[in-house]
């Protein structure tokens, strides 16, 4: 089951956007959730994750305090709000879900990664 990703777009520098993520089966409401992006050139990173109760976070040094993760499992989402981007935080983003909370930064550990959504911040 792949999971998708949407809400991408262009915006400014300092603009906000709000990502989701979903799937038509349960799977989200099962496994901690994360994001991850890759910017034009760089492998992919970590940005945030959440557990699957929504009670625990975990954001990269990079985007805490502008990005909340937050999740909805009565509607199977999981959401992504960025706020103040930054040109830096150019990249297509991608949610996927993970095993084990112990693994939440270890992409290669993630399943059911969908095609994306490419968020582009001008500056």
């Amino acid at each position: 089951v792949q999971l998708q990703a949407s809400g991408g777009g262009l915006v400014q520098a300092g603009d906000s956007l709000r990502l989701s993520c979903a799937t038509s089966e349960r799977t989200l409401t099962n496994w901690p959730t994360g994001w991850f992006r890759r910017a034009p050139g760089k492998e992919r990173r970590f940005v945030a994750a959440i557990d699957e109760n929504g009670e625990l976070t975990i954001y990269a040094d990079s985007v805490w305090g502008r990005f909340t993760i937050s999740r909805d499992n009565g509607k199977n989402m999981v959401y992504l709000q960025m706020n103040s981007l930054k040109p830096e935080d150019t990249a297509i983003y991608y949610c996927g879900t993970v095993p084990q909370w112990r693994l939440v930064k270890v992409s290669s550990k993630y399943t059911n990664w969908g095609q994306g959504t490419l968020v582009t911040v001008s500056s």
